[in-house]
């Protein structure tokens, strides 16, 4: 059996560990077209399966003081619409799903780097530091809240808690930066699965790297790859060999405008390195706002 969450786009996110000055709130906006073939568990019987899904995404950003460090939480509330079309059992079937996935939150902590200072001294810190590195840990929390229903087996919310913490970095020389982060998924049991079930989820273990230029202050770019493996399932104590493992590329742009405004067009590839799992294709589209 396999239990399938769509979220808004795959956790690869160039710029993770930038460093924003006190003082300042970020929002923004995102939507994402995805669309791809599914491989599920043969023993539910589905069978080329390929999914399309429109995704939405609300966030906020707020970095502040804690301790002598630099920190930030970030909130992020994702709108799916979502389609599954295949054979069930020899027999053409389709689902539809709308509604909230579930949201995260993460709060991150920058153990080197800019030090906690307002607009005008971190300016003045990147001038006086063309080369520098940044170390950072982080807490993620996917809480339970997206649409969920017990007599389904395709979900757009889990129904259970996902942590992610991470360790990462980021090298900035001139123009060009280069950032790497680890992360362990770690799954809570979900103790009201498919008809009253209990699915149990092994860890997830990521890696995402991203190489990144900055044109001038306004353009910037940047290329990433990344690759999970793990997350083989246990459903009423009976352990489904279903460890997934995927390859992620990615490429982005970005632009700021209007003093305070920005977009990123980004482009997301997964492939599925087993039979297990899911193989797409992402666009996204993000706009951002800055104020105090």
């Amino acid at each position: 059996m396999l239990y399938l969450q769509q979220g808004f786009t795959q956790d690869v996110e160039p710029r993770r560990w930038a460093s924003i000055p006190l003082g300042l709130n970020v929002i923004g906006a995102g939507y994402a077209y995805t669309f791809g073939d599914v491989f599920f568990d043969p023993v539910i019987g589905a069978e080329d399966v390929t999914y399309r899904g429109n995704g939405l995404v609300a966030s906020y950003v707020r970095p502040f003081r804690l301790g002598n460090k630099l920190a930030r939480v970030d909130v992020l509330l994702p709108f799916t619409f979502s389609r599954w079309e295949g054979l069930l059992n020899g027999v053409a079937t389709s689902v539809s799903r709308t509604g909230f996935a579930d949201p995260r939150v993460r709060l991150s902590l920058n153990l080197t780097g800019p030090p906690p200072s307002g607009p005008k001294e971190f300016q003045e810190y990147l001038a006086t530091h063309p080369v520098f590195t940044t170390f950072g840990v982080s807490l993620a929390v996917s809480l339970p809240f997206g649409q969920y229903f017990n007599d389904k087996l395709i979900n757009l919310g889990g129904n259970r808690f996902v942590i992610r913490p991470q360790i990462g970095m980021v090298h900035y020389w001139g123009p060009w930066s280069y950032e790497l982060t680890g992360s362990l998924v770690i799954y809570s049991t979900n103790n009201d699965f498919f008809n009253g079930g209990e699915l149990k989820q092994k860890s997830l273990f990521a890696l995402q790297t991203h190489l990144i230029r900055q044109f001038d202050k306004r353009f910037w770019a940047s290329i990433s790859a990344g690759y999970n493996q793990g997350a083989s399932s246990v459903v009423n104590k009976q352990f489904n060999n279903d460890q997934r493992a995927n390859f992620i590329g990615a490429a982005s742009i970005g632009s700021s405008f209007a003093g305070s405004q920005g977009l990123k067009l980004a482009y997301v590839y997964s492939k599925a390195q087993r039979d297990v799992g899911s193989t797409t294709n992402s666009l996204l589209l993000v706009w951002t706002v800055v104020f105090k």
